[in-house]
């Protein structure tokens, strides 16, 4: 089997993270997701993976590289526009020919990794097998129907009145008939090949399209809130691991997580935290659910339920920041100058919350 993982698209709903930044690269729990993604494909014994891309391209080449980190092996392939996921398959034919492969949204995440999927389609006479997960707000996503009898009935793209809660989370494998199917349909409403009206050609024209009803958790990474829960689960799932300096005036509560090279000095640290490669955390507090990319500085301040992107630094706040996403190269700090007053730069379609 094969890899393929769509890492095109704008991030709009992560905006301004995005305006500089390809959303599959922004961490969770210290790791850009883009990464996790390739980890589980790779434990699940796949080595040749095809990465799709769009503007933020060159960014995920420097970022992926040939794959070798991973023991895989990387092949890019460009996306002229974001036109559906089906378009990203069929522009992928050439790199997959008639091999099974999987298919993985680029910045999804998923509890216990896709293993047991890979082992269970590889094994069986399914045309395709597809990821299922209930969800609270199925009109967002593409929905599946499934029948007493655990058939597929119907798939429908972002229905208006859903008449199911199961929703399709970014995870799909299928053989040599999806070429038909890619070939067959046509763009939709929003101009997009859809992929699952390709799926539902599948089942219309009697191919074997299997569910799997995924019981762990999933998180789709599109949106500030999303990103903060996944890295809340992630660092819940995580080991404690001391590689840095803490000094003895410090304390560490709870799942904590101390990457190389970074510095605790007089701080208290309650997990599940991790602190990144080369980090300062002096006369601080960093609650629980925090991530502090590597490279970043907090000193003087309080922090929790946040993720913090590499060679920031938040100095001195008088209050506690929480529930925050804080890009890269960011200064937070309280200002010297006299009147008191906010002073900020903001970048389009900021976010933010002042006493």
């Amino acid at each position: 089997m094969k890899g393929l993982v769509l890492s095109g698209g704008k991030g709009t709903r992560l905006r301004p993270i995005t305006y500089t930044s390809a959303k599959q690269l922004v961490p969770v729990a210290n790791k850009p997701v883009l990464f996790r993604v390739i980890e589980a494909i790779r434990d699940a014994g796949i080595e040749d993976i095809g990465i799709v891309i769009g503007d933020t391209g060159n960014e995920i080449r420097n970022a992926v590289g040939n794959g070798r980190r991973w023991g895989v092996r990387i092949n890019y392939i460009p996306q002229e526009a974001p036109l559906g996921l089906a378009h990203a398959v069929k522009i992928s034919h050439d790199f997959l020919g008639d091999d099974r492969f999987v298919m993985f949204l680029g910045d999804n995440c998923i509890q216990g990794g896709i293993s047991p999927l890979i082992e269970q389609f590889g094994s069986s006479d399914y045309n395709a097998q597809i990821v299922l997960k209930q969800v609270g707000d199925p009109q967002q996503f593409g929905v599946a129907e499934i029948d007493e009898e655990g058939r597929i009935i119907q798939l429908v793209e972002k229905p208006r009145e859903p008449r199911s809660d199961l929703a399709l989370v970014g995870i799909y494998m299928f053989d040599q008939t999806v070429w038909n199917a890619v070939e067959a349909i046509r763009p939709s409403a929003r101009g997009e090949l859809e992929i699952t009206d390709a799926i539902q050609w599948l089942i219309t024209n009697g191919c074997k399209v299997h569910p799997y009803i995924h019981e762990g958790w999933w998180i789709d990474t599109g949106k500030k809130g999303d990103m903060l829960e996944a890295n809340r689960l992630v660092l819940d799932e995580m080991e404690p691991s001391i590689a840095g300096y803490v000094d003895r005036d410090s304390h560490l509560i709870g799942k904590v997580i101390i990457e190389r090279g970074a510095e605790v000095i007089n701080s208290t640290i309650r997990g599940p935290a991790i602190i990144g490669e080369h980090t300062r955390i002096v006369n601080a507090y960093i609650g629980p659910f925090t991530s502090i990319y590597h490279h970043c500085l907090v000193e003087e301040s309080e922090i929790e339920h946040s993720i913090v992107l590499e060679s920031s630094s938040i100095r001195e706040l008088p209050h506690r920041l929480e529930d925050s996403l804080i890009g890269r190269n960011v200064d937070v700090g309280r200002s010297p100058f006299k009147p008191k007053a906010y002073r900020l730069m903001l970048g389009d379609n900021s976010s933010v919350g002042v006493l």
